[in-house]
């Protein structure tokens, strides 16, 4: 592990610990990144408004040294890191950075996650509202807008409903 720049790693805890674990790392210094997504619940009586983590289990963790890689998986609910084979996942700065802009836009309808892989799509670029500027690939299903944006690193997709409006007119490119 590299000493001196840091690394966006996928921490996997217990199940509805997320928030504990998350507050734990920041009280040890340790800087943590655990997106929430408001979902409205319904009973027969009522509605509540709850946050939950749009990666469920998973908390992402910026890591310096091997210190604080172990530092973080010492943490009560903690499980261990997210490996893909023999590698661990590491999540890059644009990803982090995507994740953010869309945890934080408040202007769109519904966000979920998804990790199957989509087929041919057009790319576009959003060029209205709190995602402006970042590029995302159509979905075409039940006449929706759908979006999806991928953080490859942990083969995960975040899909967001927007209006047509939002998108660029011209295909940036296509997946081959």
């Amino acid at each position: 592990m590299n000493k001196t720049k840091s690394t966006w790693y996928v921490l996997y805890v217990r199940s509805k610990q997320e928030n504990k674990v998350h507050q734990v790392l920041c009280e040890h210094g340790l800087e943590s990144f655990l997106p929430l997504v408001k979902t409205i619940r319904k009973w027969s009586d009522r509605k509540k408004v709850l946050y939950q983590p749009l990666f469920p289990s998973y908390i992402f963790v910026n890591l310096k040294s091997k210190n604080e890689f172990n530092r973080a998986l010492s943490i009560k609910g903690a499980c261990s890191y997210i490996k893909f084979g023999s590698e661990y996942a590491k999540v890059s700065n644009d990803e982090i950075r995507k994740i953010k802009i869309l945890n934080n836009a408040n202007d769109l309808d519904h966000i979920e996650t998804d990790g199957t892989r989509f087929l041919k799509g057009d790319y576009h670029k959003i060029t209205y509202g709190a995602l402006n500027g970042l590029e995302c690939e159509i979905l075409n299903g039940d006449n929706n807008n759908k979006i999806v944006v991928r953080i490859d690193s942990i083969r995960q997709n975040i899909i967001a409903t927007l209006p047509k409006v939002f998108l660029s007119k011209q295909n940036l490119k296509k997946i081959a």
